[in-house]
């Protein structure tokens, strides 16, 4: 029986977190969008994204694990609320790495509080540079 492929887990809010989704096409890398309301997956299926999972972020009982297994996960932070969420979710799906990449200067504390692994810094939107950190 063939072990089922682990999937990245993305959240792109923004131009990063965009440029990042093309880029995992791009190079033909398995990996599913979060969304939290229909615009935001009606966004995520516009750039392409063929595996989107919806969650309701404020209510618990819709926080399921998916049918397949998560690997790394990268969150790209348009909101302190939203990212933290995202974080307590994530975290409960996976032992391997989660990413957030902020532009903000939110404290990096909090996110390493919730689960974070890497708390990743930028000011531009250019993000190849974490592809490396899946191919490794």
């Amino acid at each position: 029986m063939e072990k089922p492929q682990d999937f990245i887990l993305v959240s792109a809010p923004n131009k990063a977190g965009e440029e990042f989704i093309r880029q995992l096409m791009y190079k033909h890398i398995s990996f599913a969008a979060i969304a939290n309301n229909r615009a935001e997956q009606e966004r995520m299926m516009e750039l392409g994204c063929k595996d989107i999972i919806l969650i309701d972020t404020r209510d618990e009982s819709t926080w399921i694990i998916p049918e397949f297994p998560v690997s790394k996960v990268f969150l790209f932070e348009s909101s302190l609320n939203l990212c933290c969420r995202y974080l307590r979710i994530c975290r409960t799906w996976t032992t391997k790495s989660i990413y957030v990449i902020t532009h903000s200067n939110n404290p990096r504390l909090i996110y390493k509080g919730l689960g974070a692994d890497v708390v990743l810094h930028t000011n531009h939107h250019q993000v190849s540079f974490l592809i490396s950190s899946i191919v490794s």
